[in-house]
């Protein structure tokens, strides 16, 4: 069997040794004739399995010891309403910002509206989209309960360089499609939250990082199972979690570590999107989305200068092995997602095959 380069936005590629692994301890997990998806969620077992990640996690993010690791129900997007679930209620006007960077932004605000007063302080729509807006975070009122960004925007390619200094306001950051792909100092957040199915593992679940002081602000309203309280007391088990997103999580993490960790896998990441970049910028015949200062390493995105080409491209991309290129519908063109699983020479073989379309096609 050969595999194809998975660019898809997510679910994305996993670690092919992750994978195998997986598949070799599928039917029995640690000898004891049982799969990793039949074993209880409160067993020793799994409680080892849950005590590593966390280990893991800590280790490769720089975790400070003032702040827990949930693992939550829903993915990214159920985070969009327990944020202010758990967050709006911080001051009593209810208020929070959120800086409109792209599609995945303005859905974060529109869930909560139904929670508080939200206020859109920044946005590039005007743009497109196609850069991270200017922010001043002194225009923000400070009876704020938090501000909330989309640190890196997989649908235009564009990410936040530098993060935004909110003073005594929370700065929430939904990290999901670059956690653990480049150096972050934790402290600067209040609250982080990642869908899996980018960098982590599998689709379905949500890992939140949240300071151990913002467990105490949720709306009397809040569902058990949407209380981030909830999850910290019980060790996210309140009830039976995704174990195997959990596990796979792990597998994971044990591969980030063995690349050499984060910085190492930064390094990676820039050099993969910089093949790309390249040819971008030394041809007329593609065209980027993303203004140059603003670029995703994650995210690759661009368009063909003449639009009837695309399928042709796609087509011919596939058959070279190159799989999900297209762009997302409300962006159109191609897009690249080279999330820590791809391989080098994934990013090798699409730079090849964009300068060979280019040459027979120009």
């Amino acid at each position: 069997m050969t595999r194809v380069f998975n660019f898809g936005a997510g679910p994305a590629m996993l670690p092919t040794a992750v994978m195998e692994k997986a598949q070799q301890e599928f039917l029995d997990y640690d000898g004891m004739g049982a799969s990793i998806i039949e074993i209880s969620h409160r067993s020793k077992e799994f409680d080892a399995i849950i005590n590593a990640t966390d280990t893991l996690l800590i280790e490769l993010a720089s975790i400070p010891d003032n702040y827990k690791i949930l693992y939550v129900h829903g993915g990214a997007q159920m985070q969009f309403a327990a944020v202010p679930l758990n967050l709006i209620g911080r001051n009593s006007a209810r208020k929070a910002a959120y800086i409109e960077s792209g599609n995945f932004a303005k859905l974060a605000a529109k869930e909560a509206t139904r929670y508080g007063e939200i206020s859109t302080v920044a946005s590039s729509a005007a743009s497109d989209y196609d850069r991270i807006p200017e922010f001043d975070a002194y225009t923000v009122d400070a009876d704020t309960s938090y501000i909330h960004i989309t640190s890196n925007n997989t649908l235009y390619g564009t990410r936040w360089q530098q993060f935004p200094a909110t003073g005594d306001i929370p700065l929430v950051a939904d990290m999901t499609s670059e956690l653990l792909s480049r150096k972050v100092d934790i402290s600067q957040f209040g609250i982080i939250y990642a869908g899996l199915q980018k960098n982590l593992g599998p689709a379905g679940m949500a890992c939140v990082i949240i300071r151990e002081d913002l467990l105490e602000h949720a709306l009397a309203e809040t569902p058990g199972l949407l209380n981030y309280k909830t999850y910290a007391e019980k060790h996210s088990l309140a009830n039976t979690n995704n174990t195997f997103a959990i596990y796979i999580m792990k597998l994971v993490l044990e591969w980030l570590r063995d690349q050499g960790g984060v910085e190492a896998i930064e390094s990676q990441n820039d050099s993969k999107a910089e093949l790309l970049y390249e040819v971008i910028d030394n041809s007329d015949f593609y065209l980027g989305v993303a203004q140059r200062e603003y670029r995703s390493t994650m995210n690759v995105t661009f368009n063909l200068a003449n639009n009837d080409l695309l399928d042709k491209f796609l087509a011919q991309a596939l058959e070279h092995g190159l799989y999900a290129l297209k762009g997302h519908r409300n962006v159109g063109g191609v897009r690249a997602s080279i999330y820590n699983a791809m391989p080098r020479v994934g990013c090798e073989t699409l730079a090849n095959f964009m300068g060979e379309f280019e040459n027979n096609n120009c």
